[in-house]
């Protein structure tokens, strides 16, 4: 198996993402709400899949969320806190007279998790060729042909999942965020979620804040008063991050889609799959996906009902 990557592997979306698994959160569309819940229960295996065979912990946090949301219905998997149990959990939080909720979700560390995966490929003799762009996908006879810069491959089974850059109708929706490190290491210890802001801590004692969505096209800048922003909305949910020092921020580009689900299964050329389009949630899918295209390249059914999200429902994808 050969993979090709357009620059540094594990170097764009995925180490730039939260690793919040929210299976739960009501703004999910509800056609992917199945599959994310399905994800989410694959995650422990997987995890400790990648951990045995990589040696690298990924920081799998099964904590919970603490979420306050829009509206007044309490959605599936959430159920509403008293103050006091919203004091006994996650006493530094500030509730600012709204209601909080609780969902049985996790979070993971991304940037360990890509560690763990590519030094699981590795090991299991995965070729990883970096600064490999791929510049044109194209059926020839029973083959895809592959184009890069350099030379053409063939292979009778290809997925494309180039993220932002598979081409139309994907397109690059921008995230800034940031890492904030308070004076205390365990401030945090669920995901806590704002319509304004949500705080991933990790168990290093720093504490991910994000994220925007922004449709700029393949700009990464990261923009100071953005990140100001996002720092004082931590600071507003959790006061005492209002002191935390601003340890790194970043911008990111995740691969949206204009129903905002994610594009898996077969395109119109023989051979060719595609997996992209998981806008917010890649890494909360990654399992499911994984399995998924595994089943498809090895000519088996899907494992999973992905009749909402063919490729084919949007006009043909261009090479």
């Amino acid at each position: 198996m050969v993979v090709l990557e357009k620059g540094e592997p594990g170097r764009e979306a995925s180490p730039a993402a939260a690793g919040w698994l929210a299976f739960a959160n009501p703004e999910t569309p509800p056609p992917l709400r199945p599959l994310a819940l399905a994800s989410a229960k694959l995650f422990p295996e997987y995890v400790a899949d990648l951990e045995e065979s990589s040696s690298v912990k990924v920081d799998l946090r099964r904590h919970g969320t603490i979420a306050f949301l829009r509206g007044t219905e309490i959605p599936p998997h959430y159920r509403m806190l008293s103050l006091d149990e919203l004091r006994r959990l996650e006493p530094a939080v500030d509730a600012a007279g709204r209601h909080a909720f609780f969902a049985a979700e996790g979070s993971v560390d991304p940037a360990l998790l890509m560690q763990a995966a590519l030094r699981s490929a590795a090991r299991h003799g995965i070729e990883i060729r970096s600064h490999c762009a791929v510049e044109a996908l194209a059926g020839s006879g029973s083959q895809v042909e592959v184009r890069t810069r350099a030379e053409r491959l063939t292979a009778k089974t290809v997925i494309d999942c180039r993220g932002a850059w598979s081409g139309v109708p994907v397109k690059p929706r921008k995230g800034q965020a940031l890492y904030l490190q308070p004076d205390c290491t365990d401030l945090l210890q669920h995901v806590v979620a704002s319509p304004e802001v949500y705080l991933v801590p990790r168990s290093s004692g720093k504490i991910f804040a994000g994220a925007t969505v922004e449709d700029v096209g393949y700009d990464k800048t990261v923009q100071p008063e953005v990140i100001r922003q996002l720092h004082a909305a931590a600071a507003r949910l959790v006061p005492q991050l209002a002191s935390a020092t601003v340890i790194e921020c970043w911008a990111g580009l995740r691969p949206g889609t204009p129903d905002d689900l994610p594009l898996l299964g077969a395109t119109a050329t023989p051979g060719l799959f595609l997996a992209s389009g998981h806008f917010r949630n890649g890494i909360l899918l990654a399992p499911v996906t994984a399995r998924i295209m595994g089943d498809l390249a090895m000519g088996k059914g899907p494992s999973a009902d992905i009749s909402a999200f063919s490729p084919l429902r949007f006009a043909p994808i261009p090479a």
